[in-house]
């Protein structure tokens, strides 16, 4: 069993069952966050790089086939490069094209993946991901590859299959390995489930684990481990270093792992009882397989509500975390405020009175909203401003610079983490109009607002 169908976002799609696909039957699997120089030279003729970087590390894994000295004229760097072949079968037209792994000494060790497909590279969003699967060893070793674009559903079930850290950039993997391990902490719980429902108290064990700790509870039991790891005594994010780094790694990090080790199990214990009942006398293989048949869109219901709580969830735990911050800094704050035509701010600062007065000036207040994902749904903030600044806060890599130049016309600035606006995967470094969770602190309030709010 592993986690990653358990936690998806969206039906899979074509690319979403290509990626599983290779994943299952893969010995190893190449996975890299693509920076924006390894795409956007499909866009952008002045850009040099054409190819994907392939750092030392995993160059001379022995993942990709050993480099081998090219001539060259005299006086010049030597050039290590490999050739072999590459099947890409999610382009229009399925194709196998020779690759070449190639490192200029002349640039030390930088190295580069080239005479990759084109059309493979473009119109990707920001922090995408490159998948090369290998079966087979040495001369005998083939190579699949596709692009995973970081808005889809296959992107969420790489995250989870191989339980990628929120700041992940590259990394090699054996599956068969990585779903091993899974099963393995796994094995107690199953252990106990079997037991009890041999006993016949499956009824009862399974009632002991469908209980989630509430969003509050689980928020705190992340940030407490957070500080045991880390040492802080509060999240006052002003004593902090990168206070958005460490939203990132409590929210899709820490907090997440706490979740999945209660959402398996409870989703785990519906599936058993819808599938075996309670009674291990009356069950057989025949029931089972027309349990399966016969309650299939409750089966696939109780998958459906998986996906929809991890959507929530996420949410509400991004939320917390800010709150924490905004809390433990002592910055004034009123949270879910319900203002005119039923709109409701996550956070409103100093307080819903000042965000509501007509005559106060445009700094006497602001708005602070937070989406872990925003696609299209940062346009849902638009109506909260009301001669105030918006801000608002996402862990979101994938968001391209049209939509963030977009947002830049309705008045919106981009709070994200610390890592992500110096990131080389997003477009953030280069835009004006985000921020990083330090500079929001530190500069859009305490230097230039918290003062006066505090003399109100």
């Amino acid at each position: 069993m592993t986690t990653g169908n358990l936690f998806q976002d969206d039906v899979i799609d074509d690319a979403a069952e290509l990626v599983i696909r290779l994943t299952k039957r893969a010995d190893s699997i190449f996975l890299k966050k693509l920076a924006l120089n390894d795409w956007q030279w499909t866009e952008d003729p002045d850009k040099h790089q054409d190819g994907v970087y392939i750092f030392k590390s995993e160059r001379d894994s022995g993942f990709f086939p050993p480099l081998t000295s090219t001539p060259v004229k005299p006086g010049k760097k030597p050039i290590f490069e490999a050739f072999f072949k590459i099947h890409w079968p999610a382009l229009s037209y399925p194709t196998v094209k020779e690759a070449r792994l190639v490192n200029w000494r002349s640039k030390g060790e930088e190295t580069h993946l080239t005479r990759v497909p084109h059309e493979a590279f473009t119109g990707l969003n920001p922090a995408s991901f490159l998948l090369i699967a290998k079966t087979g060893r040495a001369a005998d070793a083939e190579y699949t590859a596709t692009t995973v674009d970081s808005s889809s559903s296959a992107y969420r079930y790489l995250e989870d299959l191989f339980d990628l850290p929120p700041k992940f950039c590259s990394g090699i993997f054996e599956p068969q390995r990585v779903m091993l391990s899974q099963q393995e902490k796994l094995f107690e719980f199953i252990g106990q489930a079997l037991s009890a429902f041999h006993a016949g108290q499956i009824s009862a064990f399974a009632e002991s684990h469908f209980s989630i700790p509430k969003p509050r509870e689980m928020a705190r039991l992340a940030q407490e481990e957070y500080q045991s790891l880390h040492g802080n005594f509060d999240f006052n994010p002003f004593k902090m270093t990168a206070p958005g780094d460490a939203v990132l790694d409590i929210s899709r990090g820490l907090e997440y792992e706490i979740f999945k080790s209660f959402e398996i199990r409870r989703r785990s214990m519906e599936l058993v009882k819808l599938l075996l009942g309670t009674d291990p006398e009356a069950v057989s293989i025949n029931q089972v397989l027309m349990n399966i048949v016969t309650e299939f869109y409750q089966i696939d219901g109780i998958l459906l509500s998986a996906a929809q709580t991890r959507k929530s969830r996420a949410g509400a735990s991004f939320e917390l975390h800010i709150e924490r911050l905004l809390t433990d800094g002592g910055i004034p704050h009123e949270v879910q405020v319900i203002a005119d035509a039923k709109k409701r701010p996550d956070f409103v600062l100093p307080s819903f009175t000042a965000y509501m007065d007509p005559l106060r000036d445009r700094t006497g207040a602001l708005v602070l909203s937070a989406k872990t994902t925003l696609r299209e749904r940062w346009k849902q903030v638009q109506g909260e401003i009301r001669n105030c600044d918006l801000f608002l806060a996402t862990v979101d890599e994938g968001i391209a610079e049209n939509a963030i130049k977009d947002m830049e016309r309705q008045g919106i600035v981009l709070v994200v983490p610390e890592s992500l606006k110096k990131s080389d995967t997003t477009v953030y470094k280069s835009q004006s109009n985000v921020i990083s969770f330090k500079s929001f602190f530190e500069t859009e309030l305490l230097c230039k607002r918290m003062v006066a709010w505090q003399c109100e």
